[in-house]
């Protein structure tokens, strides 16, 4: 689920009806930086047991900066055990990308992302494949595929439309559940749900879409009733 600047009240709101639906959090790209709540959500989150991990963007900034170990101190400060390594806004040499994450996941939980906010950057799939296998290999979690929170880039076009032949060269070449697909719109969530099982991972949910997700996994929703409640395929 990604956190673009929610209210403390709406974070208790939000864990009452939906909390175990949520498996982690990101703060969107910078906004932990200018949040006034920032410490009383952590609180909120970690009482739930949902970990919480900072926008890559801000990952990106410490990088171009030279302050990567500034932002090292703030995550422990923190108390996060999760940080994101993207590089869909600067460029970073895959050399760099790969010390960083296997030094960072010394410490804490990986998650890598592929993939570029730029609507009009087209990568190969091929690329794409063998961008993913190298931050795993240097110690990623999991690999998030770019999608920006607008859902109109990375693995789909600028319409939103999912580019399919590219999913499923990814998939056929990496154990899905090693992945996390950035799917922000519904006939996104519904087409990666019927092409890889419920319980593919998704990422870019916004708040209010959670439990509607939830009913999509389950069968709940018309979008995936037949396919999931009625005894359709897997």
């Amino acid at each position: 689920m990604i956190d673009r600047g929610l209210s403390v009240a709406e974070v208790d709101g939000l864990l009452e009806v939906a909390g175990d639906a949520v498996d982690v959090v990101k703060l969107g790209w910078g906004t932990a930086l200018v949040s006034a709540n920032l410490r009383a959500k952590l609180d909120r989150y970690e009482h739930h047991g949902i970990p919480v991990v900072l926008g890559g963007t801000l990952t990106e900034l410490a990088i171009r900066q030279g302050r990567v170990e500034g932002l090292i101190e703030w995550l422990r400060e923190l108390g996060l055990r999760h940080v994101e390594v993207s590089d869909g806004t600067i460029a970073l040499e895959p050399k760099a990308k790969h010390e960083l994450i296997e030094r960072l996941a010394g410490e804490f939980t990986v998650l890598a992302e592929v993939g570029s906010k730029d609507t009009d950057f087209i990568m190969a799939p091929y690329v794409w494949v063998e961008q993913i296998e190298r931050d795993l290999e240097a110690g990623a979690w999991k690999v998030i595929a770019e999608a920006r929170e607008s859902g109109t880039a990375g693995i789909y076009r600028a319409t939103g439309e999912v580019r399919t032949g590219l999913i499923d060269e990814i998939v056929h070449a990496v154990d899905p559940e090693r992945l996390i697909f950035e799917a922000p719109l519904r006939e996104q969530q519904v087409w990666l749900l019927k092409r890889l099982g419920t319980d593919c991972n998704l990422g870019n949910i916004a708040p209010a879409d959670v439990l509607a997700l939830e009913t999509l996994r389950l069968g709940l929703r018309s979008d995936t009733v037949e396919r999931f409640a009625l005894g359709g395929e897997d």
